[in-house]
């Protein structure tokens, strides 16, 4: 009986067991959309479905007022009349603007004009004023002086020799006057062979570097002749001056370079406010 009774209970526990694995196998699995197929959705569920004020469904108001903005900006931008995209108010403005900045100018000519007559701008041209034989003269002598410097427009030179003939000089003294001006103008690449007439403290030269020396001194970085088609000058470059350093043969344009004198020649001297250029020299990434 014992038996019997310890078999029964033997098979029920197997089936309990049977059915607590078949329970925690049969556990549900939630299938989801992929990205794709929820921005699909959206787009099909959206499409052309608008709210009461106006949004399409699932659109923030953020987003809503940004297109709003856009479709009203395309709406002012159609409305405007010009070729130029310049509405009336923006137009006014400029024209406004213009009319008086050209007032400024034209009072500040006036006040110019008390000083130098012809910063008057009523008058056109001193040329207008001269004679035709004094006009011949200063048409000429204006394209020889650009000829040779021929940086500065022919038409600004012949103006300046215009204005000194009008005032009463001759011919021959504005000629000198306007040269040695354009001569020693700021910034101007003096020839090494006129440096001894320059009357300026700084120059900016141009030439190639004919010979290189051994610095005598060790706060010499670099000394050296330049040379152009005009002649040579000795330069010294300091360390203190933090400029770059030269090669033999290689073309460089000194700007702001210290003039010297020493035993009746002419020298320069490269210092910190100079600067020094290698026009020959290529890009550095071509």
């Amino acid at each position: 009986m014992s038996s019997t009774k310890s078999g029964k209970k033997a098979v029920s526990t197997s089936k309990q067991t049977t059915n607590e694995a078949w329970a925690f196998e049969r556990v549900s699995v939630e299938f989801r959309a992929s990205v794709s197929q929820e921005i699909q959705a959206k787009i099909d569920y959206s499409d052309e479905r608008e709210l009461a004020d106006g949004r399409l469904f699932g659109q923030t108001q953020e987003a809503y007022e940004r297109m709003c903005g856009r479709e009203a900006e395309v709406e002012r931008t159609r409305a405007r009349t010009d070729r130029s995209q310049e509405p009336g108010r923006e137009g006014a403005t400029r024209f406004v603007t213009e009319e008086a900045n050209e007032q400024r100018r034209e009072a500040f000519a006036e006040r110019r004009a008390s000083v130098d007559p012809w910063a008057d701008p009523e008058i056109v041209d001193p040329r207008e004023t001269l004679e035709r034989e004094e006009l011949a003269g200063v048409n000429r002598e204006a394209a020889r002086l650009h000829g040779r410097y021929d940086d500065v427009s022919r038409a600004a030179i012949g103006r300046e020799l215009g204005e000194r003939v009008a005032e009463g000089q001759s011919l021959l003294s504005a000629v000198v006057a306007v040269a040695e001006r354009l001569r020693e103008r700021p910034g101007r690449v003096v020839p090494v062979g006129e440096l001894d007439v320059v009357d300026a403290g700084e120059v900016c030269v141009e030439g190639v570097i004919e010979r290189l020396w051994t610095p005598s001194h060790p706060a010499i970085q670099w000394v050296g002749l330049l040379e152009d088609e005009t002649g040579r000058v000795k330069v010294t470059s300091w360390k203190r001056s933090n400029q770059p350093t030269v090669r033999e043969g290689e073309r460089v344009r000194i700007r702001a370079a210290a003039k010297n004198w020493y035993e009746g020649s002419v020298s320069l001297a490269v210092t910190g406010w100079s600067g020094v250029t290698f026009p020959g020299r290529g890009r550095y990434w071509e």
